[in-house]
């Protein structure tokens, strides 16, 4: 049972969307829903490069 607790609710569906699209762009094929299959490799590659494009959002609003 996860811990974590979304703060934004609203935000889910939109962060959801992120991380596919995240998914597409390095290759890992995700589905909808659990996905407990992937390596670390994949699911670490998701999360760098959400980080990658969100640090470079964040730059080009400074």
């Amino acid at each position: 049972m996860s811990r974590n607790k979304i703060l934004v609710p609203q935000a889910k569906a939109g962060l959801d969307r992120f991380k596919m699209e995240s998914a597409k762009e390095v290759g890992v094929n995700l589905k909808e829903g659990y996905n407990g299959d992937l390596t670390s490799r994949e699911a670490g590659s998701i999360g760098g490069q959400m980080v990658k494009k969100m640090v470079e959002a964040y730059e080009r609003n400074l």
